[in-house]
């Protein structure tokens, strides 16, 4: 008879125990902290820039002369009880802006609302655009 226990033909990490490896565990919870840090990452990214506190929509524009563009757009606020500006401009055929301008959206009572705008160009406009809105106003946009 010989002196081997069932530790020397069965090794011990062979047939891991109902609890699991102390390794396992670990790889299953540093896989579990990388979904939850990945999410909130992605959930911070998506506050930033997912939702948008205004937007806004060229709907028309036309070219009235070589110096002279007229736009209708909208502009959507979350809350309508701010005002906000917005800019638009015109580009010329070759794609070089040749005028913009600093338009004030007023409160209102509806979140979406329709504005018109002539914006005045150093040379023929071949399109009218719009550039971008902000609440943040300069205060001489504001009528005394």
């Amino acid at each position: 008879m010989s002196n081997t226990t069932a530790n020397d033909r069965y090794p011990a990490d062979r047939y891991p125990t109902a609890g699991g490896s102390p390794r396992r565990t670990r790889k299953w919870l540093l896989g579990a902290l990388s979904v939850a840090v990945g999410a909130a990452l992605a959930f911070v990214v998506y506050l930033q820039f997912g939702r948008s506190e205004i937007d806004s929509e060229i709907i028309t524009f036309e070219v009235i002369d070589d110096s002279t563009v007229d736009l209708q757009f909208t502009v959507t606020r979350r809350d309508p009880s701010q005002e906000a500006v917005c800019v638009v401009r015109a580009r010329s055929k070759d794609g070089q802006e040749t005028g913009r301008r600093e338009v004030l959206v007023p409160p209102s009572d509806s979140g979406t609302v329709v504005l018109n705008s002539t914006v005045k160009t150093s040379q023929r406009p071949g399109t009218g655009e719009m550039y971008g809105c902000s609440f943040v106003v300069p205060e001489y946009l504001h009528t005394p």
